[in-house]
């Protein structure tokens, strides 16, 4: 049976195949969270909450989309999220997602760009034979009705702002624009959009019919890659103190945990 892959899949390979190992083949969990993802959880929450009303035609005042955010961050919240950047506490990051919510809200206020779908599930048949397939969530699905362009919104609560050409070469969106293009056809054009809310900046960038047949076979080829992998070696970086593995991984001194043989399952 094919398994399904996604982006995210396919990155934590890139960054580490002990990472990828550890989350999807020996299925070890960890309880470990971080701040940032505790943080880019209750806004895409409360994005999420603001455009579906805004779809019934109830668009909530800032001050409903904040409690909303508030909410979020509270039903979620586990005292043990990690904290990387000692320098900052619970708070900061708090208050930094009311900021992120209340400019974009600023920004963005009477939402009438033609919003079709929150959180829409896509998935992708890379191959005629459907051997590979993706599958992801889309923030925001947009049918502008000036362009007649489908735009596909993803929301980001990173500090980090991408170089123009990092956007170009971003895999993520650029597979969800294959997804609508097989749903509403080939020959319609999809922008994509990147919210970096800690900027309050949009960045766009688009794909042509040519470059998404070469992403569905570069895809097909790091797929086949990781289904080839044995050794699944660690690679340190930066990126290791974020990490809900590190402890344990080798690389820190730090053995993981005997796990019992399970089934092989279709999703990756």
């Amino acid at each position: 049976m094919s398994k399904i892959y996604s982006h995210s899949r396919l990155s934590t390979f890139e960054q580490c195949p002990l990472r990828f190992k550890f989350r999807y083949i020996d299925k070890i969990e960890s309880k470990e969270k971080s701040i940032e993802a505790h943080l880019g959880k209750s806004v895409h929450s409360a994005l999420e909450w603001l455009y579906t009303n805004v779809k019934k035609k109830q668009t909530p005042t800032i001050d409903q989309v904040i409690i909303r955010y508030s909410e979020a961050w509270e039903k979620n919240y586990d005292a043990q999220v990690k904290i990387v950047k000692n320098e900052f506490s619970v708070k900061d990051y708090f208050n930094k997602g009311v900021a992120f919510v209340l400019n974009y809200y600023m920004q963005h206020q009477p939402f009438d760009d033609g919003t079709i779908e929150c959180e829409k599930q896509i998935k992708i048949d890379l191959d005629p034979e459907a051997n590979y397939k993706i599958q992801g969530f889309i923030d925001r699905l947009v049918y502008n009705l000036e362009t007649g362009e489908y735009e596909v919104h993803d929301y980001k609560t990173a500090n980090s702002l991408p170089s123009q050409d990092r956007v170009e070469n971003d895999r993520q969106l650029a597979l969800y624009a294959i997804a609508i293009k097989e749903l509403f056809g080939d020959d319609k054009e999809v922008c994509l959009v990147w919210h970096y809310l800690a900027h309050n900046k949009k960045i766009c960038s688009r794909r042509t019919n040519k470059q998404l047949h070469q992403l569905k076979k570069e895809t097909i080829e790091l797929i086949k890659k990781i289904e080839a992998e044995t050794k699944f070696l660690s690679s340190k970086s930066a990126l290791c103190n974020w990490c809900e593995y590190k402890i344990f991984c080798h690389e820190f001194g730090n053995t993981p945990p005997k796990k019992e043989k399970q089934e092989e399952l279709d999703i990756w």
